[in-house]
Protein backbone atom coordinates (compact mmCIF):
# COMPACT_ATOMS: atom_id res chain seq x y z
CA UNK A 1 0.00 0.00 0.00
CA UNK A 2 2.36 2.75 -1.22
CA UNK A 3 -0.15 5.59 -0.72
CA UNK A 4 -0.39 4.80 3.00
CA UNK A 5 3.38 4.97 3.34
CA UNK A 6 3.46 8.27 1.47
CA UNK A 7 0.75 9.70 3.73
CA UNK A 8 2.57 8.47 6.83
CA UNK A 9 5.88 9.94 5.63
CA UNK A 10 4.17 13.25 4.83
CA UNK A 11 2.60 13.45 8.28
CA UNK A 12 5.94 12.67 9.95
CA UNK A 13 7.61 15.38 7.85
CA UNK A 14 4.90 17.89 8.77
CA UNK A 15 5.21 16.97 12.45
CA UNK A 16 8.98 17.49 12.26
CA UNK A 17 8.49 20.83 10.50
CA UNK A 18 5.96 21.89 13.16
CA UNK A 19 8.47 21.18 15.95
CA UNK A 20 10.99 23.44 14.19
CA UNK A 21 8.65 26.34 13.34
CA UNK A 22 5.80 26.45 15.87
CA UNK A 23 6.07 27.33 19.55
CA UNK A 24 6.24 24.20 21.73
CA UNK A 25 2.96 22.77 22.95
CA UNK A 26 2.47 23.08 26.65
CA UNK A 27 1.36 19.49 27.27
CA UNK A 28 2.88 16.88 29.58
CA UNK A 29 5.25 14.33 28.02
CA UNK A 30 2.86 11.41 28.67
CA UNK A 31 0.16 13.12 26.61
CA UNK A 32 2.65 13.74 23.81
CA UNK A 33 3.57 10.04 23.92
CA UNK A 34 -0.12 9.12 23.81
CA UNK A 35 -0.71 11.26 20.73
CA UNK A 36 2.32 9.74 19.04
CA UNK A 37 1.01 6.26 19.84
CA UNK A 38 -2.45 7.00 18.44
CA UNK A 39 -0.88 8.28 15.23
CA UNK A 40 1.27 5.14 14.90
CA UNK A 41 -1.75 2.95 15.74
CA UNK A 42 -3.80 4.57 12.98
CA UNK A 43 -1.24 3.66 10.32
CA UNK A 44 -0.54 0.22 11.79
CA UNK A 45 -4.22 -0.71 11.63
CA UNK A 46 -4.49 0.61 8.08
CA UNK A 47 -1.59 -1.67 7.10
CA UNK A 48 -3.56 -4.56 8.66
CA UNK A 49 -6.52 -3.75 6.39
CA UNK A 50 -8.75 -1.76 8.74
CA UNK A 51 -10.74 1.00 7.05
CA UNK A 52 -10.77 4.02 9.36
CA UNK A 53 -13.99 5.98 9.79
CA UNK A 54 -13.37 8.14 12.90
CA UNK A 55 -10.64 9.33 15.23
CA UNK A 56 -11.17 10.64 18.75
CA UNK A 57 -14.95 10.26 18.57
CA UNK A 58 -16.79 12.28 21.21
CA UNK A 59 -20.47 12.68 21.92
CA UNK A 60 -22.20 15.74 23.32
CA UNK A 61 -24.27 13.38 25.48
CA UNK A 62 -21.46 11.46 27.18
CA UNK A 63 -18.08 11.97 28.79
CA UNK A 64 -15.06 10.34 27.17
CA UNK A 65 -13.93 9.41 23.71
CA UNK A 66 -13.19 6.47 21.47
CA UNK A 67 -9.70 6.66 20.02
CA UNK A 68 -10.34 4.99 16.67
CA UNK A 69 -13.35 3.54 14.88
CA UNK A 70 -12.76 1.32 11.86
CA UNK A 71 -14.19 -1.45 9.75
CA UNK A 72 -12.39 -4.78 9.56
CA UNK A 73 -14.25 -6.53 6.77
CA UNK A 74 -17.93 -6.43 7.88
CA UNK A 75 -17.16 -5.82 11.58
CA UNK A 76 -17.21 -2.32 13.07
CA UNK A 77 -14.36 -2.01 15.57
CA UNK A 78 -14.12 0.47 18.42
CA UNK A 79 -10.42 0.67 19.21
CA UNK A 80 -8.84 1.86 22.44
CA UNK A 81 -5.16 2.72 22.01
CA UNK A 82 -2.82 2.51 25.00
CA UNK A 83 0.75 3.76 24.61
CA UNK A 84 3.65 3.08 26.95
CA UNK A 85 7.40 3.58 26.95
CA UNK A 86 8.02 0.35 28.83
CA UNK A 87 6.45 -3.07 29.25
CA UNK A 88 8.10 -3.58 32.65
CA UNK A 89 5.56 -2.13 35.07
CA UNK A 90 2.11 -3.07 33.79
CA UNK A 91 0.96 -4.00 30.29
CA UNK A 92 -0.76 -1.13 28.50
CA UNK A 93 -3.94 -3.12 27.89
CA UNK A 94 -4.35 -3.59 31.66
CA UNK A 95 -5.21 0.12 31.87
CA UNK A 96 -8.59 -0.63 30.26
CA UNK A 97 -10.28 -1.32 33.58
CA UNK A 98 -14.00 -1.79 34.33
CA UNK A 99 -14.69 1.97 34.47
CA UNK A 100 -13.00 2.55 31.12
CA UNK A 101 -14.86 -0.42 29.61
CA UNK A 102 -18.18 0.99 30.82
CA UNK A 103 -17.33 4.41 29.36
CA UNK A 104 -16.37 2.84 26.02
CA UNK A 105 -19.61 0.83 25.94
CA UNK A 106 -21.67 4.00 26.43
CA UNK A 107 -19.71 5.86 23.76
CA UNK A 108 -20.06 2.97 21.30
CA UNK A 109 -23.83 2.91 21.83
CA UNK A 110 -23.92 6.64 21.07
CA UNK A 111 -22.11 6.02 17.80
CA UNK A 112 -24.26 3.00 16.93
CA UNK A 113 -27.48 5.01 17.25
CA UNK A 114 -26.75 6.30 13.73
CA UNK A 115 -26.23 2.85 12.17
CA UNK A 116 -28.60 -0.01 11.29
CA UNK A 117 -29.43 -2.21 14.31
CA UNK A 118 -27.99 -5.26 12.54
CA UNK A 119 -24.47 -3.81 12.49
CA UNK A 120 -21.90 -6.23 13.97
CA UNK A 121 -19.35 -4.63 16.26
CA UNK A 122 -16.64 -5.31 18.80
CA UNK A 123 -13.99 -3.64 20.94
CA UNK A 124 -10.30 -3.97 20.21
CA UNK A 125 -7.40 -2.75 22.34
CA UNK A 126 -4.14 -1.85 20.66
CA UNK A 127 -1.07 -1.52 22.88
CA UNK A 128 1.76 0.58 21.47
CA UNK A 129 5.21 0.32 23.06
CA UNK A 130 8.04 2.81 22.48
CA UNK A 131 10.70 0.90 24.39
CA UNK A 132 13.74 1.92 22.33
CA UNK A 133 14.25 5.57 21.36
CA UNK A 134 14.41 6.27 17.62
CA UNK A 135 13.05 2.82 16.69
CA UNK A 136 9.58 1.97 15.41
CA UNK A 137 7.06 1.08 18.10
CA UNK A 138 5.95 -2.47 18.88
CA UNK A 139 2.24 -3.26 18.62
CA UNK A 140 0.01 -5.79 20.37
CA UNK A 141 -3.55 -6.03 19.06
CA UNK A 142 -6.27 -7.63 21.18
CA UNK A 143 -9.38 -8.26 19.10
CA UNK A 144 -12.71 -8.57 20.90
CA UNK A 145 -10.95 -7.45 24.10
CA UNK A 146 -13.92 -5.96 25.95
CA UNK A 147 -17.21 -7.79 26.55
CA UNK A 148 -20.26 -6.20 24.95
CA UNK A 149 -22.98 -5.04 27.29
Amino acid sequence: MPSGRLTHATIRALDWLATKTLPPENIPPHQRTGRQGEEAAYFHLRRLGYIMVARNFRSPHRRGEIDLIAWEKDMLCFIEVKTRTTHDVKPAEAAVDADKQRELNYMAREYLRHLPPSCQWRFDVLSVYYEQPATPPRFELFRNAIPLS
